[in-house]
């Protein structure tokens, strides 16, 4: 599997939903349906840093708007 992950060289870009949630996608994709581009790009390493760095709180929006348990 590293090999294949050293050889991949598509280059993804970071998405999000209106719920916060993020994920990553090929850049020469067009993005789904209730995504958006989250202003990140790049190989895939750079692009699930990113999300790790920058999704710090797991819980979707409209439970944290309602004041909900924020998870495990």
């Amino acid at each position: 599997m590293e090999r294949e992950e050293s050889e991949d060289t598509t280059r993804y870009v970071v998405v999000v939903n209106h719920e916060g949630q993020f994920s990553i996608w090929p850049a020469d994709k067009a993005i789904p349906r209730g995504w958006r581009e989250a202003g990140k790009d790049g190989p895939k390493t750079d692009c699930l840093a990113w999300v790790k760095d920058n999704w710090t709180d797991m819980t979707p929006l409209s439970l944290r708007r309602a004041g909900g348990p924020a998870g495990p």
